[in-house]
């Protein structure tokens, strides 16, 4: 079976049935991490390398099965808290996903709450991209503009207070990626990005439609389930609010920007 990374074709739940069925591998800490942040090879179930070990160390897994793909694994128990947002972001890291899903906008990778080696936390399909790439590279190329407007309406409408340049990525298709999205969809408007080039355009109507959409019904019991009362209502009030001006988020203020910005 093919590693499941950003270029595969299969649709987006088998990828999430994915990430929960399989073993996880720890191969090692992501550096630059606030919080604890793990890169995980992903195994079939009973079969990673260590499953066939005795006692003395002694056995190994089967030659014929290989590792499924990889994934970025944010266990609870390595969260630091902080003073301005509730315990449990690995809860907001799903919701982002979920939250894009709803829309019909595919700018977050597959996203699931998993009981990993650590303990309950957010496993996300690791995205094999050009680490060198991120948003400001990524600007110069025009044929990208469509899905970094497309990025700029889902960070105002989540409420993304740390959208930084290496948090968008492109596969080898040169499909966009936003990550690591756990500062998200607070009631208060905490919007903070680097994704201001394109503050004032016209809403894209294609992007504009699918926002209708989405608030005509009410939200997915996946998002609801992870947000407060107020939280809830904050993010219909930010879709809305998107539609009703019809342009892309400005900031006059000149602030709203994350550090570092890459």
């Amino acid at each position: 079976m093919p590693a499941p990374d950003s270029t595969s074709t299969e649709p987006a739940a088998a990828q999430e049935a994915l990430l929960a069925s399989a073993d996880l591998v720890v191969l090692g800490r992501m550096p630059w991490s606030s919080n604890a942040t793990f890169l995980c090879e992903l195994w079939p179930a009973g079969s990673r390398p260590d499953a066939g070990l005795d006692e003395e160390g002694d056995g190994a897994a089967p030659e014929s099965i290989g590792s499924l793909g990889r994934a970025i694994y944010k266990p609870h128990g390595g969260e630091r808290p902080l003073w301005d947002f509730p315990d449990g972001l690995f809860r907001r890291e799903v919701a982002a996903y979920d939250l894009a899903c709803a829309i019909g906008w595919d700018v977050v990778p597959p996203t699931i709450v998993k009981d990993g080696p650590f303990g309950p936390g957010s496993l996300q399909l690791f995205i094999e991209a050009d680490f060198d790439q991120h948003y400001f590279t990524l600007l110069e190329d025009e044929a990208t503009h469509g899905q970094l407007r497309r990025m700029a309406a889902f960070d105002f409408v989540a409420n993304s207070t740390d959208r930084k340049g290496g948090h968008v990525l492109a596969d080898p298709d040169r499909h966009l990626w936003g990550i690591d999205n756990g500062l998200c969809l607070h009631a208060e408007f905490k919007l903070r990005t680097v994704i201001w080039d394109f503050g004032g355009d016209p809403l894209p109507a294609e992007l504009a439609d699918d926002l209708d959409r989405f608030v005509q019904v009410a939200l997915s019991p996946e998002v609801a389930a992870a947000l407060d009362p107020f939280e809830r209502d904050a993010l219909h009030t930010r879709a809305r609010a998107l539609l009703a001006d019809g342009r892309l988020p400005t900031d006059p203020t000149g602030r709203r920007y994350p550090w570092p910005l890459v």
